[in-house]
């Protein structure tokens, strides 16, 4: 799939996956499954959101609406879901009670409130199971 089906909402959001581990404490986690960030394509282009340690990386990226970059990812080692449609916003009695880190970062881009997803592997597991279920503004 390249960028944004014409026949799309306004924008798809794809997550990916990494194995590196630039911080020593992440080596505990699932190889592979060890960071995740995300892409936003709109109708203009593409968008990268990578929450790092130390700072939130948002950034419109230099490349044509038409490039591929889920593919792009793929072949650089990644594990790359979507496109997902983010969830409509809506009210929430409690606030957030996670750390922000890469996890919730993408949780948040989503429109998702799942408490018990914490690591980049289990975002990946509830993440596919739905978007295989069709259950997250999954598209063609």
């Amino acid at each position: 799939m390249t960028g944004l089906p014409e026949h799309a909402p306004e924008s798809a959001i794809w997550v990916a996956f990494s194995g590196r581990a630039d911080l020593p404490w992440l080596a505990l986690l699932r190889p592979g499954f060890r960071h995740c960030f995300c892409a936003v394509a709109d109708t203009t282009g593409w968008t990268l959101v990578d929450p790092l340690a130390r700072r939130l990386v948002v950034q419109r990226l230099r490349v044509e609406r038409e490039f591929d970059l889920p593919a792009f990812w793929r072949r650089a080692g990644f594990r790359v879901l979507g496109p997902f449609t983010p969830a409509p916003a809506g009210p929430s009695l409690l606030p957030p009670l996670a750390p922000f880190n890469c996890v919730t970062a993408c949780l948040r881009l989503l429109g998702l409130r799942w408490r018990l997803v914490l690591t980049p592997f289990g975002l990946y597991r509830r993440l596919a199971r739905h978007y295989a279920a069709g259950q997250i503004g999954k598209k063609s």
